[in-house]
């Protein structure tokens, strides 16, 4: 999935083969399924991303984003 500066998303869930302790830490930081979340910024090269959430504004990996099932928002 193309990850797009000011694009809305919602997190559906997480992958299957996401590691517990990273689930854990994104759950914990409002990552939930349901939640909304928006692209502030990617680097200049497309890692990391930006994103934010209502409560907390973070930068993840492309390959940690992936861990994470999305459905943009139009």
């Amino acid at each position: 999935m193309a990850i797009n500066i000011g694009s809305t998303y919602r997190i559906l869930g997480y992958q299957p083969s996401v590691n517990s302790a990273w689930r854990q830490k994104l759950l914990t930081m409002g990552m939930l399924p349901g939640a909304v979340v928006e692209v502030i910024r990617v680097a200049p090269m497309g890692d990391p991303v930006q994103i934010r959430t209502r409560r907390v504004s973070l930068a993840v990996r492309q390959r940690d984003l992936a861990d994470i099932i999305l459905e943009e928002i139009v």
